[in-house]
C-alpha cells in the first residue's frame, strides 16, 4: 500500500507542477541550441550561397537588382564559368590551367611533406636523444615565425638559383613551411600508440622499419590522412609566396593568384569574379566533407598527451 500511495503522490505532484524548473531549463536550452545552430549555419552558408547566386547571373540582371537572393530560370547562365575556365587565347581567364598548377603544387607538397614528416615525427616519439623533449616546441616555433619576414631572403635566394617563376620553387617553400607543424601533429598521434605493440613485434624479430610500416603507420592512418588534407588546403589557398615567385610567369599561376588578378581588374565583371571564387572554394569544401570524420579524428588525436 505504501508503494501505491507513493506512486499516487508522485503523479499528483507532476500534475500540480507541469512546469518544473528542470523542465523549463531543459526546454529553453533545447530551443537555444537549435536557434544557435541555425544562426551559425546562416552566417556560414549565406556568403557562399550569395557568391554562387552571383556567379550564375548575367551582369545586366545583377546591375538591375543586386540584392536578389534567388534567380529565375531565364536568368540562370553558366557563361561566367565558361569565361573563367577558357584559356586566354580563347578569350577566357585560364583558370583551368591555374587549377592544374595548384593541384600539382598542392599534391606535391602533400607527398614531400609526409615523406619527411612521418619518419621525423616517429623518431621524435620513439627514439631517445638529447633535447627530445624540447624539439617539438622548436618545430612549432619555426611554424609560428611570420612568413613575411622570410619573403625577401627567399626571393633573393630562389632568384639566384634560377627557381623564381617555377612551380618547383613554390613547392619547396610550401614544404619548408608545413613540415614543422606536420611533425608536431603526427608526433602527438604516434605517442598515443601503445609501445607494447611495437615491443611485441621487436621480440618476434621485426626491424624498426618493419615495425613502423606494419604496425605504427596503419594505426596512425587517420592522423596521416587528416594531416594530408590540412597540408593540401594550405598549399591550395596560399597567396603570398605564389604572388612573390610566380607573378611574372602567368602560365605557372595558381588559382589564388589568378583570383587576385580578377579582383584587381576593373574590366572583369563581378559575376566572373564570383565564378572564380566558387572554383577556388568548391574543391576544398568537397574534400573537407568527404573526409570530415578522418579530419576530426586526426586533429583531436594526441590531445591527452604530447
Amino acid at each position: 500500500m505504501s508503494t501505491e500511495t507513493q506512486t499516487r503522490r508522485e503523479r499528483s505532484a507532476s500534475t500540480r507542477r507541469p512546469w518544473s524548473r528542470d523542465r523549463v531549463e531543459t526546454l529553453i536550452l533545447t530551443w537555444l541550441r537549435w536557434i544557435i545552430i541555425a544562426l551559425i549555419l546562416i552566417v556560414t552558408l549565406f556568403p557562399f550561397y550569395y557568391m554562387l547566386i552571383l556567379s550564375v547571373r548575367p551582369i545586366s540582371s545583377l546591375l538591375q537588382n543586386p540584392g536578389a537572393l534567388w534567380i529565375s530560370a531565364t536568368e540562370f547562365s553558366i557563361d561566367t564559368y565558361t569565361s573563367v575556365l577558357q584559356s586566354p587565347s580563347d578569350g577566357g581567364q585560364g583558370f583551368l590551367i591555374f587549377m592544374r598548377n595548384s593541384a600539382l603544387v598542392a599534391l606535391g607538397t602533400v607527398f614531400v611533406t609526409l615523406l619527411l614528416a612521418i619518419p621525423g615525427s616517429y623518431a621524435i616519439s620513439r627514439l631517445q636523444f638529447f633535447g627530445r623533449n624540447k624539439i617539438s616546441a622548436l618545430f612549432l616555433a619555426v611554424y609560428l615565425f611570420p612568413s613575411i619576414l622570410l619573403a625577401i631572403p627567399l626571393f633573393v635566394f630562389f632568384t639566384r638559383i634560377g627557381l623564381r617563376g617555377e612551380l618547383l620553387g613554390l613547392l619547396l617553400v610550401y614544404v619548408a613551411q608545413v613540415v614543422p607543424v606536420s611533425i608536431y601533429m603526427l608526433r602527438n598521434y604516434f605517442e598515443t600508440i601503445p609501445t607494447s605493440l611495437e615491443e611485441a613485434a621487436a621480440i618476434d624479430g621485426a626491424s624498426r622499419f618493419a615495425i613502423m610500416r606494419r604496425i605504427s603507420l596503419p594505426l596512425a592512418m587517420p592522423a596521416i590522412i587528416s594531416n594530408a588534407l590540412y597540408i593540401f588546403m594550405i598549399a591550395w589557398n596560399e597567396f603570398l609566396f605564389a604572388l612573390l615567385f610566380l607573378v611574372e610567369s602567368r602560365e605557372n599561376w595558381t588559382v589564388s593568384l589568378g583570383l587576385s588578378q580578377l579582383a584587381g581588374s576593373i574590366e572583369i565583371p563581378t559575376t566572373v569574379l564570383m565564378a572564380g571564387s566558387v572554383i577556388l572554394t568548391l574543391p576544398i569544401i568537397i574534400i573537407f566533407f568527404a573526409a570530415e570524420r578522418l579530419l576530426t579524428e586526426g586533429l583531436t588525436a594526441g590531445a591527452e598527451k604530447g
